[in-house]
């Protein structure tokens, strides 16, 4: 009993992490469409923090589902969705490391409650490249819906 008690605690952490990641990338989104002040750049600030700590909560939880809690590593390595899905994971960690160093850049002047000087073609980046970071999501999505039901197994 205790197994199937720590295997749906399990992917109710990763999804909570889940979804807690995808809010913040829309959350940003929004952000990043309002006027870009100090409450809103203190926002940013705060939802990336978020962000970061849902991403490695997605990492560790995630692995330790595939490798002890669910179908086992054979599994999971043998199933093209799911190195999909890892591969569209690290594309977005990496894709998400320009918009956190900006992010992290403004702390010590939104400290003193002053507005970062960010220009517009900075601001266009990291839209931009928030919404592939969000198309990417959406495609991690994808592949563990098909992860799930058997889909690309090739073992």
């Amino acid at each position: 009993m205790s197994g199937i008690v720590t295997n749906w605690l399990m992917a109710f952490l990763h999804h909570l992490a889940a979804f807690a990641l995808f809010s913040t990338v829309v959350y940003e989104l929004i952000l990043l469409r309002k006027p870009f002040d100090v409450p809103t750049a203190q926002s940013l600030l705060k939802t990336d923090q978020v962000y970061g700590i849902s991403a490695v909560a997605i990492l560790i939880i995630g692995f330790g589902r595939a490798m002890h809690f669910e179908k086992g590593e054979a599994y999971y390595f043998h199933s093209l969705p799911f190195i999909v899905k890892i591969s569209l994971f690290a594309l977005v960690g990496i894709l998400s490391i320009y918009p956190t160093i900006k992010f992290l850049s403004w702390r010590s002047v939104l400290k003193q409650q002053r507005l970062p000087q960010v220009s517009e073609t900075t601001l266009n980046t990291i839209r931009c490249l928030i919404h592939i970071e969000l198309a990417a999501i959406i495609g991690i999505m994808l592949c563990a819906a098909m992860m799930a039901k058997g889909i690309g197994y090739f073992g």
